[in-house]
């Protein structure tokens, strides 16, 4: 991942709003150590300045940005990567000339041929910014999920912010806020427009007949194109379902890809990484895939002191302070920093599968198939704030860049079109049944039959019980509870209602003490990770506030000794 701020203004003060963007887009070097690049573009009435902080994945040599087509009027910033771009390239080479071999260049020349309606043909994960010093105009746009991060600001100025992180407007912008997934501005539109907008989003109910041949193969193709690099990589494995059928796809690329001699980037055993509490759930489970796999296995312990330790670094890099995302963030960030020390710039992850299948084990109780399904949209439409944000930036900080297949557009076509009854958790089906059951080839096997069964584990659960518990003791030391009887007055946007949540909210607000900072982040009850309205469908849980998965009642196992 890259880090891009680009700032459109008057163009009174080009040298200072220059200067300014110079120092403000070091904040995002983290994302991107590998090179910078600034492009200034002004005319009479505007001035567009485009700065980009680099992590070089695809071209290191020659894709260095802000990217520019053949005329030299169109400028680009891009963090992300375009999984189609070789298919887009051959469209369009005809009538363009191209300068690079990376992978986001064939924006521009989209741009030139269709505008906007580019969006609907790029398969990849996105937040970029064009701009056209012929004219004037400009595009900022993020991919269908969020994956990419991105954030927009105003200034007293009247200039136009965009940035990969709020960190870089916190100081200049008056407000700031989300860019949100699937939209894009332009200044034409001077406001949000929609582009990506599948039925799920709008939450119909789908009648998809189950077809587990098609969710086997649209997994597979995702994960395929998500390999397209030109640096070392690997996969996160937590021994988990998700992680665990990614890694397992993924090694039989690698092993394709070395037999047919063209392995890019790939080692002749694919590299896997995990971690966890001395003797926790996740470590045992990781160690046991990959040595199923064969692959080239990194495990990582770590201590409550020491994540303890990492806290506000993490909450600084995430720009939130829900406690799930800061509980499973913490871990993932200690282990991308081994990962960065390997050499390895690029992995592969498994989020988004719980949120598509219902895999968290709240889930059990819904009420009906439309409740399941609308659940299941809704947690999609929400995982920018949530796990594409843990999964982005706290690899990030270390200049790490997670890919994760299940958000794949194509196979969100498929997964999502499936009537919901088939996600339905019944008697002798367990939570991603379907998911489950598509991967579960006799003759040969993608993954043990205990891993592929196992029940789902929250990482912040499954790398330790005991973190949870050390960062509850360790709240309760440092949040008092007169300080909770004021908490609402401290903090009226999205006051905390438990001791941990008040420590976070407090580290949050010494980093980013604007009140639109905080409202960034979203609020309400929640169970196991659930929304709101799924809180309704169980009345034990209206006073449970532990997101937790091992609150709601179904868990098989919810003690875990670590050293």
């Amino acid at each position: 991942m890259c880090g891009i701020l680009i700032a459109i203004s008057s163009p009174e003060n080009t040298d200072s709003l220059r200067k300014q963007v110079v120092h403000l887009v070091k904040r995002l070097r983290h994302r991107g150590p590998d090179w910078s690049g600034i492009c200034v573009q002004k005319r009479s009435d505007q001035v567009a300045i485009l700065a980009h902080e680099r992590l070089a994945i695809v071209d290191p040599v020659h894709g260095a940005q802000p990217l520019y087509d053949e005329t030299g009027q169109l400028a680009l910033c891009v963090n992300g990567e375009i999984y189609n771009h070789q298919q887009l390239r051959r469209e369009l080479k005809a009538t363009h000339k191209f300068s690079t071999e990376s992978d986001c260049e064939v924006i521009l020349y989209l741009y030139k041929e269709v505008g906007a309606e580019l969006l609907n043909r790029l398969s990849g994960d996105f937040a970029f910014v064009l701009s056209d010093a012929s004219t004037g105009a400009f595009l900022a746009a993020r991919d269908p999920i969020g994956v990419c991060p991105l954030y927009i600001g105003w200034d007293n100025e009247g200039g136009v912010w965009f940035s990969s992180e709020m960190k870089a407007l916190a100081d200049v912008c008056q407000r700031f806020q989300e860019f949100p997934p699937g939209h894009y501005w332009s200044n034409e539109s001077s406001g949000f427009t929609r582009w990506y907008n599948p039925p799920w989003v709008s939450e119909q109910v789908p009648c998809g007949e189950l077809d587990l041949a098609a969710v086997r193969g649209s997994l597979e193709k995702a994960v395929k194109r998500r390999l397209m690099a030109d640096v070392p990589y690997g996969v996160l494995l937590s021994g988990g379902l998700d992680s665990s059928l990614v890694a397992s796809i993924a090694s039989r690329q690698v092993a394709l890809l070395n037999t047919d001699g063209d392995n890019g980037a790939a080692e002749p055993r694919l590299q896997s990484f995990s971690i966890g509490l001395k003797n926790s759930p996740d470590l045992v489970a990781a160690r046991e895939v990959a040595t199923f796999l064969n692959t080239v296995h990194h495990e990582v312990t770590f201590t409550i002191q020491e994540g303890l330790d990492a806290l506000a670094d993490v909450i600084y890099h995430l720009e939130t302070y829900d406690v799930t995302s800061i509980r499973a963030s913490t871990p993932m960030y200690l282990l991308t920093r081994k990962i960065k020390a390997l050499g390895v710039k690029m992995v592969l992850s498994g989020e988004g599968a719980d949120e598509i299948f219902g895999g968290y084990l709240y889930f059990h109780k819904a009420p009906s198939k439309e409740k399941f399904h609308v659940e299941t949209c809704q947690k999609l439409k929400a995982l920018s704030k949530y796990d594409c944000l843990r999964a982005n930036k706290a690899p990030a900080a270390w200049g790490v860049e997670v890919r994760v297949p299940f958000l794949d557009r194509d196979f969100l076509d498929v997964a999502m079109a499936i009537d919901p009854d088939h996600k339905m958790i019944r008697p002798g089906k367990i939570e991603k049944y379907i998911l489950r059951k598509a991967f579960d080839d006799e003759e040969r096997p993608f993954l043990p039959k205990a891993i592929l069964w196992r029940q789902k584990e929250q990482f912040s659960d499954g790398v330790g019980y005991g973190w949870i518990d050390g960062l509850k003791d360790h709240a309760d030391k440092q949040v008092t509870n007169e300080m909770m009887k004021t908490a609402a007055f401290r903090f009226p946007h999205n006051p905390p209602q438990t001791k941990e949540a008040y420590l976070y909210r407090s580290i949050f607000h010494q980093h980013y003490p604007q009140e639109c900072a905080a409202q960034t982040v979203p609020g309400g009850p929640s169970i196991a990770c659930s929304t709101a309205a799924a809180v309704e469908w169980e009345l034990s849980w209206k006073g449970n506030l532990d997101p937790s998965g091992r609150s709601v009642g179904v868990h098989a196992s919810t003690t875990c000794k670590a050293d």
